[in-house]
């Protein structure tokens, strides 16, 4: 059994500005993905310029944090914000979806490719690489706060975790960081270094992240105010299964 190291979430504080280890990881996704996309862009790989990546960073920092938190506010508490609207601007008090970050995402990069004239499918299969990256600092933000631990195991590397009760959990935190974040990468990042067919990268990366975070699911432990939904499955699970259809969908549309 193995103890969460209780690692203080405040990383370093300038006067009476507390800079938080979770938010540095958000940076630093952003940044390992910008300096992904700007190696594919000098390498002739991109269908956008250097200017148009600048763009693109802005958009898709909005798409994240709106689309993230407007798909919190519908999948899991809609009835709670219909009750309580000024809250849903409560950012800081926490409350974000993957799931609604993409829809966010998606939605910027087609704004992106209406403004500059680009492709949509060929936009989104350059940015696809990019996001795991992203993902992985993200699961690494909620390790290190100790948030949303597993569900109960007997397993050798069950670990406590801190207002979690006595019980060893999964780490599921670094189960997400390994599938969703190190292979997810490695595998679209191969795929894509060579020219596929378009929209071929988006539909392996759908059908990818919806996969890796399908059994990532079985480990972890649904929200409270939720539990399990029908056939004994988690909303997580819910929401990846129209995305893994529309990303078989979309691959085999590509092929043909």
């Amino acid at each position: 059994m193995l103890v969460h190291p209780n690692i203080d979430p405040i990383a370093f504080s300038i006067g009476p500005l507390a800079v938080r280890w979770y938010g540095l990881m958000y940076l630093a996704g952003f940044a390992i993905g910008w300096w992904l996309a700007k190696r594919r862009i000098d390498r002739g790989m991109a269908p956008v310029t250097r200017a148009q990546l600048d763009d693109m960073v802005f958009y898709t920092l909005l798409g994240v944090i709106l689309g993230g938190r407007l798909g919190y506010v519908l999948f899991y508490k809609p009835l709670y914000y219909l009750s309580h609207p000024l809250e849903v601007f409560y950012i800081w008090q926490g409350g974000m979806s993957f799931h609604g970050g993409l829809l966010g995402v998606m939605t910027a990069m087609w704004l992106i490719a209406r403004r500059h004239h680009i492709d949509y499918l060929r936009l989104m299969d350059f940015f696809a690489p990019l996001v795991p990256p992203g993902l992985a600092a993200g699961r690494l933000g909620n390790f290190i706060n100790g948030e949303l631990p597993g569900r109960v195991t007997d397993l050798p590397w069950g670990m406590l975790f801190r207002g979690a009760g006595d019980a060893p959990r999964h780490p599921s935190q670094l189960y997400q960081f390994a599938l969703e974040g190190v292979a997810l990468f490695v595998l679209l990042w191969w795929f894509s270094s060579k020219p596929r067919p378009r929209g071929q990268v988006s539909g392996l990366f759908l059908v990818g992240y919806g996969v890796f975070r399908f059994l990532v699911e079985f480990a972890r432990e649904p929200d409270s105010f939720l539990g399990f939904l029908a056939l004994g499955m988690t909303m997580g699970q819910w929401l990846c299964v129209p995305m893994i259809a529309a990303g078989i969908v979309l691959f085999v549309w590509s092929r043909r």
